[in-house]
């Protein structure tokens, strides 16, 4: 087998694209979007025609319908190439508002919903900033299951928990990013800052009994997937998923729940959430970072929409 049929016997594997056609040779279970990608992928020939649809069905909509519309288009077409859940991202902009969140949650999955796809089948992915996790707290009680992304710290993971989400995003790629500039390293296999980030949080995840799903996301290479075989679920790019499947190395399950190891329970409320995030540097400018840079490529679709109304 290839390292990729290899790494599907330890770890559900997902498609980090919004380009539904390029995921169909590497059969992942689920599918994962967000602005950026989607951004992307209207850019491509093959895809303009789903915005195009969406600007021209909805000609009294707002803007940010259309996009809520488009999507649900891409989400739907994606649903049609993989068995499991398509992720799809709330405005970035709405990340420290509780009742924005909800309600966009709300609207998403109705969408869906009327576009005939059940709400099983859908993940709402919201940054995890505090108000980001209760927002998600209140939609899991209504059965809208969300993936917390933009996630770089284990206070960030434990609140998820806590609040009964049903998956996180634990962010490899962008921890390596900010660990190799602050230190020149380029680090590999264990010693990655992002590998050993998603290892502590699903250690602890084992060790103390939460539900919550694992899946590691943001890979600059196939190393840093390799080392976390065993991950609930891993969301991979599809030019690193067409690496795996190049490769016949042997792959070895790296994580397991039998070696959660030693560690101390923490209680997360807002105030030691807060803290704890302001104390590790990393993760509070990535966050703010990742918030930026979403709310930049959403604004960027809006402005493709706008010129063709």
């Amino acid at each position: 087998m290839n390292q990729l049929e290899q790494l599907k016997q330890y770890t559900k594997v997902v498609a980090d694209t919004g380009d539904f056609q390029s995921i169909k040779a590497y059969a992942p279970r689920d599918a994962t979007t967000n602005p950026s990608l989607i951004l992307k992928a209207v850019q491509k020939d093959e895809y303009k025609p789903l915005l195009e649809k969406a600007v021209r069905d909805n000609p009294h909509a707002s803007t940010s319908e259309v996009i809520d519309k488009l999507l649900i288009a891409f989400g739907g077409e994606i649903l049609k190439v993989v068995s499991g859940r398509v992720s799809t991202e709330i405005d970035a902009r709405l990340s420290f508002d509780v009742e924005a969140n909800v309600a966009k949650g709300r609207e998403l999955i109705d969408l869906y919903e009327r576009a005939g796809f059940d709400r099983e089948r859908v993940l709402i992915k919201i940054a995890s900033t505090w108000e980001g996790i209760k927002a998600a707290e209140i939609l899991e009680k209504e059965m809208i299951h969300c993936n917390l992304t933009l996630l770089f710290s284990l206070p960030q993971a434990i609140a998820c928990a806590e609040a009964g989400v049903q998956l996180i995003s634990p962010f490899v790629g962008r921890i390596y990013d900010w660990y190799k500039k602050q230190t020149g390293i380029d680090y590999e296999g264990a010693e990655d800052p992002g590998v050993q980030s998603v290892k502590k949080i699903y250690n602890y995840f084992r060790k103390f009994g939460y539900e919550t799903e694992v899946m590691g996301a943001s890979f600059r290479n196939t190393g840093q997937i390799l080392e976390l075989a065993g991950c609930d679920l891993l969301t991979i790019s599809p030019e690193l998923l067409q690496q795996l499947a190049d490769s016949n190395e042997p792959v070895e399950r790296k994580l397991s729940a039998d070696n959660a190891g030693a560690m101390a329970k923490i209680s997360v409320d807002e105030k030691t959430f807060r803290f704890m995030l302001n104390e590790d540097a990393m993760a509070t400018e990535k966050l703010a970072e990742g918030i930026r840079a979403f709310c930049a490529d959403s604004g960027k679709l809006k402005q493709i929409i706008s010129g063709m109304r």
